[in-house]
């Protein structure tokens, strides 16, 4: 029996080593450089072992048709709980399949998918963006990164009709990106503040849709307020006021999520002081922030090189083979976000950063290799619906940020490919132009 014991605990160790899931802890956004590795150049699928199970690692068009095919790919068991629980929330629609999938799925997208609610939160981003570029050149001393978490927090939580005073709204978005920052590191206080950012959250959001139900809170037709106060369940039943909640938080969190890529665009912005030029000129002329051609251009470009996270999982319900690697029923597939968004079959010199190659592209969503939000069908797969919302607020930061009445420091600008999810140092430091410096190489 002890010898048993023994070979079993040895087992366990063995599987353990040669499991590829520390390696997304330690390496981050290499993880999938260390994988590909392992097969010749230009493969479409790599071997690996994630959770204990046998997974492929795919990327580029053909990682994408498998990855968002229903019939062979699931989503339900494939994400760790703790990313799951504390990012989406439990029972969210990130963790459903099928018709459960569709029929939640389309709340979201009747909400906000929508050009016309790009039009609806435009006047709220103008606003919201406005307030923090005055408040830059008032003196203030925000990070392009807070800055964005409070413009972005008010401008969707106004659009998604929630009540509360510019503060307050601030605050909760704070505690929203506090969220987004801390789920990727479950050994560090950050993940251990991220779940007590939750609780709160939940229970905010779940007594904003009792009071709506009550009638103690006015809702106003077609915001996610009164959508999720009011959705049902495919047997007819409201759901759950908690449950409600959260997806009332997965109406509104992936629009502060942005204010990442914001801190990126103040990176980026800094080291081509040409695409400033161009940028404010174009915003001068218009006479607003969002919507710029070249604003938009460089927010693409933004979200296409610093993904969010560098990898999804899957859990295969069928047998699947790709480019030689077989993956039986139970096992994982596991999609290369980074690897696909810079897959050097489909972009042109896919590791130059370079907005322009966007010049010419009228639909984003038709781009099979470009999934900073997601790959497949907005209504029926799991592109995230709110990604048009999250390009205008992107662009109209981008657009302040282009602004030559401020600076951006060169300082902290590096950035942790290992920290999931990562961003520059900094936040991206911004002051007035006119604001002396302190260091000679700001």
């Amino acid at each position: 029996m002890a010898m048993t014991n023994i070979s079993a605990a040895a087992r366990s160790l063995n599987a353990l080593v040669h499991d590829d899931a520390p390696s997304v802890l330690t390496r981050g956004y290499g993880f999938g450089k260390r994988i590909w590795q392992r097969v010749e150049r230009g493969a479409r699928s790599a071997p690996m072992r994630l959770l204990g199970h046998d997974a492929a690692f795919v990327r580029g068009v053909e990682g994408v048709s498998l990855f968002y095919d229903e019939t062979r790919i699931a989503r339900h068991g494939a994400m760790p709980a703790l990313v799951q629980e504390t990012l989406f929330g439990h029972g969210s629609v990130h963790s459903l399949d099928g018709d459960a999938h569709h029929h939640r799925k389309a709340a979201f997208v009747d909400s906000a998918y929508e050009d016309a609610q790009v039009e609806r939160l435009t006047p709220w981003l103008e606003r919201e963006w406005e307030s923090e570029r005055n408040a830059w050149l008032d003196g203030g001393t925000r990070s392009a990164y807070e800055a964005a978490t409070g413009a972005l927090g008010r401008a969707v939580m106004a659009w998604a009709g929630l009540p509360g005073t510019p503060a307050a709204k601030t605050r909760w978005s704070e505690r929203l990106a506090q969220i987004v920052d801390g789920f990727g590191a479950p050994y560090s206080p950050a993940y251990a503040l991220a779940v007590l950012n939750r609780v709160w959250s939940d229970c905010h959001s779940a007594g904003l849709i009792e009071a709506a139900r009550a009638g103690a809170l006015r809702t106003e037709p077609g915001t996610a307020l009164e959508v999720w106060a009011h959705h049902r369940d495919q047997a007819g039943e409201l759901l759950p006021a908690r449950l409600a909640g959260v997806e009332l938080q997965n109406s509104i969190r992936p629009m502060v999520a942005v204010a990442r890529f914001v801190a990126f665009a103040a990176k980026e912005l800094h080291d081509r002081p040409e695409w400033r030029e161009r940028i404010a000129a174009e915003t001068a002329a218009n006479g607003r922030l969002v919507g710029g051609e070249l604003a938009t251009m460089f927010a693409q470009e933004i979200r296409r090189t610093a993904p969010f996270v560098p990898m999804l999982p899957g859990r295969t319900i069928a047998d699947v083979e790709i480019d030689g690697q077989h993956v039986a029923a139970g096992g994982r597939v596991v999609l290369d976000i980074l690897g696909t968004n810079t897959d050097e079959h489909f972009w042109a010199n896919p590791k130059r950063f370079a907005p322009e190659r966007f010049s010419d592209v009228e639909d984003f969503e038709a781009l099979p290799a470009f999934i900073p939000h997601g790959g497949g069908d907005v209504a029926t797969g799991h592109r995230c619906p709110g990604e048009k919302l999250a390009v205008a607020g992107l662009s109209a930061g981008v657009a302040v940020l282009s602004d030559p009445r401020l600076r951006i420091l060169g300082s902290g600008l590096g950035v942790n490919r290992r920290r999931l999810p990562t961003m520059p140092r900094s936040g991206g430091r911004v002051r007035s132009a006119d604001a002396p410096s302190r260091c000679p190489f700001s």
